[in-house]
């Protein structure tokens, strides 16, 4: 390889490029360079008033349960369940976003930044690719310093995502293994709701699903289906199984034809597999993926996100739960939604179970629980589902939303409901 620089002796060479008051900007799940992080947490003692910026971290790390001080401080964009406790606690920040507008974010607050990265290792020019995760490191490499952890078993991925060493401050090598999280098993519940979302899915369209049961469920009842695009933030194992299946082609898309676009992908160690060397599936920087224009250009489009609760103006709560409990954030629900209303022929389904708790709630609500966190507005929302049906809320009114909404709430629920909304004079 010409003009690359050997690897430094160990990971804690990471410490030369941080300053006081630097902004370490690190990318989400396995794009984390576990031992450039390991490092910089072993010298904290050497650190003054720096940030970890990272949107979905899946380790558990001393400086999140604040062990450093405001040495070093977690500031996260994506909360997992573990980051819940330690933000509940006070010793981890979250910053509200929506996911499309995270490098503008970190461009406009971000102090002498430095992003550490994991990537594949390196090709006969030199170039690395992020590998399973671009996002925002994707848009602000060029921009901002870089320092690279070259990981064996990251997969090299084509895109809008590479790198060469020599451009690097700095890199090392590294060999262990991604993390994969379990499957979630599907439920007879998460399967009729799939159902009500697969059957509305026509031929050609293209589509953004992310991971979870009722995901895994819809594209696995998409596999009879012909020429499906994909256009997603996330790229999981099934979406993987419909381009195996021969169901996604990218024949029918505008743009990027033939291929599968994404900027993250999360899943089993056959996903990583498939994604290494594939030229089929590219990672792009996330303000691309997630640009609304973006998205609307494709026609057909079809977006499937999750909430915990709606109201029967059709407002969703994505991220939180009463006063204030936050749960996760606002990803790029809010992105895909719109981007799917202006696309020609295009839906968006916002998934829920009816109720929770065993039964005794219901999660479609007369109104949103005091504190809970609007994620996405009831002028932008198409389609509710749950498994009793799926409520059409686009170009209706108040009052043909609310009788739609109750329709597809639990059964023991629907009496209370209606009370509930004439009291309000939505009915």
């Amino acid at each position: 390889m010409a003009n690359v620089p050997g690897p430094a002796a160990s990971a804690a060479a990471v410490l030369e490029h941080i300053r006081p008051g630097t902004d370490v900007i690190v990318p989400a799940a396995n794009g984390e360079p576990v031992t450039v992080l390991d490092a910089i947490e072993a010298g904290a003692d050497r650190l003054e008033r720096v940030r970890v910026h990272q949107v979905i971290a899946l380790h558990d790390r001393p400086h999140h349960a604040g062990a450093f001080g405001d040495r070093l401080r977690h500031v996260s964009y994506f909360l997992t369940p573990k980051m819940r406790e330690h933000f509940e606690r006070g010793t981890v920040d979250l910053m509200p976003n929506d996911l499309s507008a995270i490098p503008a974010l970190l461009r406009a607050g971000a102090r002498d930044p430095l992003l550490v990265v994991s990537t594949s290792p390196p090709d006969r020019q030199g170039y690395v690719s992020l590998g399973t995760n671009a996002s925002y490191a994707a848009a602000l490499m060029g921009e901002v310093p870089v320092f690279v952890e070259v990981n064996a078993r990251m997969p090299r991925t084509s895109g809008r995502n590479q790198l060469h060493l020599g451009r690097a401050v700095g890199w090392v090598e590294a060999d262990y293994p991604l993390s994969s999280p379990p499957p979630l098993p599907i439920t007879d519940t998460d399967r009729a709701i799939a159902g009500f979302v697969a059957e509305r899915i026509p031929h050609g369209a293209t589509l953004q699903i992310g991971i979870g049961a009722v995901p895994d469920a819809v594209a696995g009842l998409l596999e009879g289906h012909r020429d499906l695009g994909i256009h997603s933030e996330l790229f999981a194992d099934g979406l993987r199984h419909l381009i195996e299946c021969g169901a996604a082609t990218g024949a029918a898309k505008r743009d990027a034809r033939f291929i599968a676009v994404t900027t993250d992908s999360l899943g089993s160690a056959e996903l990583y597999a498939f994604l290494d060397e594939n030229r089929r599936v590219e990672f792009w920087p996330v303000d691309h993926t997630n640009d609304v224009a973006a998205i609307a250009a494709q026609p057909k489009f079809c977006a499937v996100n999750a909430t915990m609760q709606v109201d029967l103006l059709g407002q969703c709560a994505s991220e939180s739960l009463g006063g204030g409990h936050y749960i996760s954030s606002t990803g790029g629900q809010a992105d895909f939604m719109r981007g799917a209303a202006y696309s020609e022929g295009g839906h968006s389904f916002i998934v829920t179970h009816a109720t929770a708790l065993e039964g005794k709630v219901s999660r479609i609500q007369a109104t949103l629980t005091p504190g809970a966190v609007v994620t996405s507005h009831k002028n932008v929302v198409d389609k509710i589902v749950t498994e009793y049906g799926v409520a059409e809320l686009r170009a209706r009114t108040i009052r043909e939303r609310a009788a739609a909404l109750i329709a597809i709430a639990a059964p023991q629920f629907r009496d209370d409901l209606q009370a509930a909304a004439r009291r309000l004079g939505y009915l």
